[in-house]
């Protein structure tokens, strides 16, 4: 097999790549993004391509599956930006996937892509994939899943594979993650769990998360099957207030949901960080997810706990951890993350 990974250079991207390596049906691998990497990898050649403008279906002839993972989270404050890169350019992955001839197409959805749900329960892949209405992030993935429906009512020649993970963690993520997320103020020597003595108790917050490594699996797996659809993808324990509690041996305070989006609110007005409050809301709103349907169908099944690949992040960010990709390389934002500062907090992206 011939697979293409578009936006082969982020979290996830890394570890689809590294979970192919050992992939003996896989022959060659074809790593897509729009900034080459410093990185060498068996299997692995390198192209480079923005999907929003460049031609992608010479790129996909002649490949058995595709995999399309790239998506912008920043810049945040420029939204015609990210729908033309999330909503438009996967569009135009969809289509000359179609043009190209490529019998397999695995893309990258999220829990995000759901509609409010319970808290208290788990839900399949059958909720409704509409999305939270205050979050762009979540408007674009329910977009897209969409976009995804009406291909394959028009495509059913393609089998076509959405994976929906929760929250992706993994050490040498974290230096990317940290840009899109916390932006350059965050200190990060003072990242250490023995440090982290308090935790927010707000109604509804529980998640899910699940290590980067083990998506990447999900990913191989799904691009040597036959499977079709969704499949939800996610790790134990639930994180909820108390658990978190216990991993970082801190005590809990209660945060009304109110006040909580007023403090993220007002830090992202002020640039002090990346995050507009839409991401509070879709933690507290998304449902949690059953992922059955990936253990029974895939054979997927976590190596890591949802525990261990949050601190594992924690761990990645104290220690200003990356991969020699343009996304997670720990310099990417420059000496004292000045080119962060001088870009703009949630502005371009670079």
């Amino acid at each position: 097999m011939r697979v293409v990974v578009v936006g082969a250079t982020g979290n996830v991207g890394t570890s689809v790549l590294a979970a192919l390596r050992d992939e003996a049906r896989v022959e060659s691998v074809l790593g897509v993004a729009r900034r080459l990497p410093g990185l060498s990898l068996p299997k692995v050649e390198w192209a480079t391509a923005d999907i929003v403008s460049d031609d992608l279906v010479a790129i996909f002839r002649g490949t058995d599956a595709v995999v399309h993972l790239a998506w912008q989270i920043q810049p945040s404050r420029d939204q015609r930006q990210l729908e033309r890169v999330n909503v438009d350019g996967s569009a135009r992955v969809f289509r000359a996937a179609a043009d190209a001839g490529v019998p397999s197409l695995v893309y990258a959805s999220s829990v995000g892509a759901y509609s409010p749900g319970p808290k208290d329960r788990r839900v399949d892949e059958s909720w409704p994939a509409n999305g939270i209405t205050s979050s762009f992030y979540s408007r674009h993935k329910a977009a897209v899943e969409k976009l995804l429906d009406r291909f394959e009512r028009e495509h059913p020649q393609v089998r076509v594979v959405r994976l929906r993970p929760g929250l992706i963690f993994k050490r040498e993520a974290a230096s990317g993650i940290r840009r899109l997320f916390a932006g350059p103020f965050l200190p990060s020597p003072l990242l250490h769990p023995t440090l982290l003595r308090v935790m927010p108790d707000l109604p509804r917050l529980r998640f899910q998360a699940v290590h980067s490594l083990d998506v990447g699996e999900a990913y191989r797996l799904a691009i040597v099957s036959d499977e079709r659809g969704a499949f939800n993808i996610a790790a134990e324990p639930v994180l909820d207030p108390a658990t978190l509690a216990r991993i970082f041996d801190a005590r809990t305070i209660e945060l009304p949901t109110r006040a909580a989006r007023m403090v993220v609110d007002a830090a992202y007005r002020l640039r002090l960080q990346p995050t507009p409050p839409g991401w509070l809301d879709l933690a507290l709103a998304v449902p949690l997810l059953d992922w059955s349907r990936a253990r029974d169908r895939l054979g997927w099944r976590p190596r890591f706990g949802a525990d261990q690949a949050l601190l594992e992040l924690i761990e990645g960010l104290r220690k200003r951890e990356g991969v020699e990709t343009p996304p997670l390389a720990s310099d990417t934002g420059g000496p004292l993350r000045v080119r962060e500062l001088l870009t703009g907090v949630g502005g371009r992206d670079r």
